[in-house]
């Protein structure tokens, strides 16, 4: 079946629109906004479906109706009558980007409370897709019950892809952190991490070296994402870097590595080799980057 299934957090989006005092609101999250791009980009015989948990108020209702209006999947999400979804503000300068953030105790923490839950929504999908951030927000124990849902999922054939997005606010130490990104990576078929986060949490000298500690770790295949310096990935020839074309402008880089993940999954799924995919990935995300806010409707033209 050609289905995926993403994995994490949607929450509350507060952007600035350029006018003064003036504020957009609408719904983003990492592995959110990657199902959106990839919903945008794939065939409509492609069916994608987010697993998150959410209020049952106003505003967790407000972004069910927008997921359901974008056409991504809405069955597997849980409502739970006493949370909400979280709230995050982003704040500018100079294309780069800071956020405020307000999930404490948002819902989506209680996403794998229910292991038949997610033992459902992962049968017959060809495809599921996490972050660090998925983990990171959640408890212990429904870390290991994710994990668990995941190890069995891929041994039936299911495929596993991962995207670090190493957030270390929302972890109890940064040691857990990479102990339990390293973990995920062991059971992962594809890990997608960024180059930044990788030097500074795990001391990596160079992208290669962060994908050689991937593949060491179990992952199948890494690339690593570095800006606009050329993408380091692995392949049957061992570690290569792939040039990329440099954004021509840089407004917002809200949702670059999530866009660029899109943008590759999406053709190595529709059977385009590893260089073209790579492409893909980074002209997808400089049209993303080149306008304000996570989901950027113009990017496809």
């Amino acid at each position: 079946m050609k289905r995926i299934v993403a994995i994490g957090e949607c929450m509350g989006e507060l952007s600035e629109t350029g006018t003064a005092g003036l504020l957009a609101m609408g719904f983003a999250g990492d592995t959110l906004n990657t199902a959106w791009y990839l919903r945008h980009l794939l065939p409509k015989d492609w069916q994608i479906d987010y697993l998150t948990a959410v209020g049952t108020d106003a505003m967790s209702a407000r972004m069910l109706s927008f997921l359901d209006g974008e056409g991504i999947g809405t069955s597997y999400i849980r409502r739970i009558a006493d949370k909400t979804i979280g709230l995050y503000y982003i704040q500018l300068k100079d294309g780069e980007r800071s956020f405020a953030y307000w999930r404490s105790d948002s819902a989506a923490k209680r996403l794998a409370d229910d292991p038949l839950v997610l033992e459902r929504a992962l049968a017959g999908a060809r495809l599921a897709y996490v972050s660090g951030i998925s983990f990171a927000i959640l408890p212990e124990t429904s870390r290991n019950t994710l994990m668990e849902a995941l190890t069995v999922f891929r041994a039936g054939g299911g495929k596993v892809v991962f995207d670090p997005n190493l957030r270390p606010r929302l972890w109890e130490t940064a040691e857990i952190m990479c102990q339990w990104i390293t973990r995920v990576a062991g059971i992962s078929d594809l890990c997608l991490p960024s180059y930044d986060d990788e030097a500074t949490w795990f001391g990596d000298d160079g992208p290669d070296e962060t994908a050689k500690r991937y593949r060491s770790a179990g992952a199948v295949q890494v690339v690593v994402k570095n800006g606009a310096d050329p993408v380091i990935a692995t392949s049957a020839r061992g570690v290569e870097s792939f040039s990329i074309e440099a954004a021509s402008s840089v407004v917002d880089t809200t949702a670059a590595g999530d866009s660029f993940n899109a943008g590759y999954l999406s053709a190595i799924l529709s059977g385009r080799p590893l260089s073209d995919a790579i492409s893909a990935g980074a002209a997808l995300a400089n049209r993303v980057i080149a306008q304000r806010g996570a989901l950027v409707a113009s990017a496809f033209g």
